[in-house]
């Protein structure tokens, strides 16, 4: 049997306290507590943002055994939609309707072999799908809606299930339905898996003669007959659902409206992150560790939003830095997380103060020339610029920072407040947004001379968040009348509008570039959020949050290493240092 030595090419070590950086998988003996610990990277499970349906609608049939990269949404309601979409990992895009416009129905198989039967109200209907287009095909023995489907492709599959005949099940083998054993427990269903082995879980049981209620009942399906197994923690009805088989699946969201996730193992249910909007009557696709969610009703309106379930993501942790010199607000900033700069902002009153972070402590330098709060800054600690701000009068002046002092060079063309700015040095910079007032979304170029209007935001805000350089920039939140989740990226010549944030809010701190950023903090009404957001160059995911909600702070880094200092309110000193990945120490114990 191999040694640890022989692994790690290293002894284990002893210390009087933990080590300061153990390498992933290093074990140790901490003498103090007598105890033999290690270290491994913290992960989580959590939804993020998919691209939007086309149609809006609830009730669909999804090709239960697609993929997050390939899934099929057809038919919904209110009303009645015969729409047919299918996902790439990122669109959605229409292809050919079914034959027959219907809602509350169930389906099976995958993007390009699919089946969709039943229907409201109580209808029999099959139809096959190729990848191309559908074609009715032998219905269902017994009508009815609120139906579980499962099912590998067009040839096989499973119906459960369903209003007015709740345990009735049927199995589809390519030509023809056949009633088989029903299930245990009378009600309306969602479930996945196969025809030889499924799950049903859920659901609104309303049989003649009993009150109606909704179940946390889950059976499972071998083949022949359904066993009954341990229930769903949160009863729901009008779920959605991801899974392979029997032994493993996902149940999310349902009504009375709710984000409710459970993760299926086999055996039990185990709850988990929430989706980022509550819903009901949504569809799903995918499996227990790469699902999707689209689609359904919020309580108050029909839905286009799609999310995407990940497990075993990396996730990153605050943790407490060192406290500014001068508590305050609004500046600009600079850098990375143990090499920023913050200048300028409002304690009050305005301040030009300018301090440096070497990853521990903050150093007063020399002040800017021009004292103000609400500008925007990019750069490095050596190399940075500042521009804009104040509000009576406003600012257009821009300075440039060497590393030991400012320098006055060109104005903004528009001189505004609350705007924001990305830019590598004092050489390469884009100030958009802000407000002079009204809102704007002027966008401004600098060339390390002189600043140019180009191409405008397509959306007028201020107190944005901003990520990345002049030719590739991110620009996201801000305020327009309240606060917003708009996102918009830029390619060095035109922005264009992305996937939303999730939590909409103005002065928002950001770090990293327009593939990898970070969005963390604001003002969301009616408060301060400490939520902090990841982007992945395609869509936003809640990680976690600040120790101390605020907005307007200095934020610099990277998406993996971000650093975010001051802010309000009140106006605070207080440093954060965020980084990805996080590592929890675990104490080994004997059994």
């Amino acid at each position: 049997m191999a040694e640890y030595k022989g692994i790690h090419g290293t002894k284990i070590q002893n210390y009087t306290t933990d080590p300061d950086n153990p390498i992933t998988g290093q074990v140790w003996y901490n003498e103090t507590s007598q105890t033999m610990k290690f270290q491994y990277p913290t992960v989580i499970n959590s939804w993020s943002t998919g691209g939007n349906m086309n149609t809006a609608r609830r009730g669909m049939a999804s090709a239960q055994y697609g993929t997050q990269s390939a899934a099929l949404g057809a038919g919904g309601n209110f009303p009645d939609k015969a729409n047919t979409e299918s996902y790439n990992g990122s669109a959605w895009t229409e292809v050919n309707d079914l034959n027959t416009a219907r809602g509350s129905f169930a389906g099976a198989g995958t993007q390009t072999l699919a089946l969709a039967f039943g229907g409201d109200p109580n209808v029999a209907l099959t139809e096959s799908w190729n990848g191309t287009s559908w074609t009715e095909v032998n219905d269902l023995n017994q009508g009815r809606n609120g139906i579980g489907g499962a099912g590998v492709d067009n040839t096989s599959a499973l119906c459960f299930g369903g209003q007015d005949f709740g345990t009735n099940v049927e199995t589809w083998n390519g030509t023809s339905w056949t009633e088989v054993n029903d299930l245990n427990t009378f009600r309306r269903t969602q479930g996945w898996g196969t025809q030889t082995s499924a799950i049903a879980t859920g659901g609104f049981s309303d049989p003649i003669g009993a009150p109606p209620k909704d179940v946390a009942v889950t059976e499972s399906w071998n083949g022949t007959s359904w066993t009954e197994v341990n229930d769903l923690n949160t009863a729901r009805n009008s779920i959605g659902t991801a899974g392979t088989d029997n032994t493993s699946g996902l149940a999310f969201g349902g009504s009375p409206t709710t984000g409710a996730t459970e993760i299926w193992n086999g055996t039990s249910w185990s709850e988990d992150t929430d989706l980022n909007t509550a819903r009901n009557n949504l569809s799903g696709a995918g499996t227990d560790s790469s699902a999707l969610a689209f689609g359904g009703y919020d309580g108050t309106s029909l839905l286009t939003a799609t999310e995407e379930w990940n497990t075993g993501i990396p996730v990153g942790a605050w943790s407490t830095g060192g406290n500014m010199n001068t508590a305050r607000s609004k500046g600009g900033s600079a850098g990375t997380q143990t090499a920023a700069l913050a200048f300028g902002g409002e304690s009050p009153p305005d301040t030009g103060a300018t301090e440096s972070y070497n990853g521990s402590t903050w150093t007063e330098l020399n002040d800017l020339n021009t004292a103000r709060s609400f500008m925007a800054g990019n750069g490095t600690q050596t190399s940075a610029l500042g521009y804009g701000g104040g509000i009576s009068p406003l600012k257009a002046e821009t300075e440039s920072w060497n590393g030991t002092s400012w320098t006055e060079v060109n104005d903004l063309n528009t001189a505004r407040f609350g705007l924001a700015g990305a830019g590598a040095d004092n050489t390469s910079a884009l100030a958009f947004a802000g407000s002079f007032p009204p809102q704007t979304a002027v966008t401004e170029l600098w060339n390390g001379t002189s600043w140019t209007e180009v191409n405008d935001l397509n959306t007028a805000r201020d107190y944005p968040g901003g990520a990345g350089i002049a030719t590739a920039a991110l620009a996201f939140g801000g305020e327009i009348v309240n606060a917003t989740a708009v996102t918009e990226s830029w390619n060095g010549t035109s922005w264009t509008e992305v996937n939303d944030l999730n939590t909409a809010r103005g002065a928002p701190g950001g770090a990293g570039t327009s593939t990898l950023a970070l969005a963390f903090g604001g003002e969301s009404p009616p408060g301060l959020v400490a939520n902090t957001e990841e982007w992945d160059g395609t869509s936003w995911a809640e990680v976690a949050d600040l120790a101390t909600a605020r907005r307007f702070m200095f934020s610099a880094g990277t998406q993996a290493s971000a650093l975010a200092a001051g802010g309000q309110e009140p106006v605070t000193a207080a440093t954060e240092e965020w980084t990805k990945p996080s590592f929890t120490v675990k104490t080994i114990t004997s059994s």
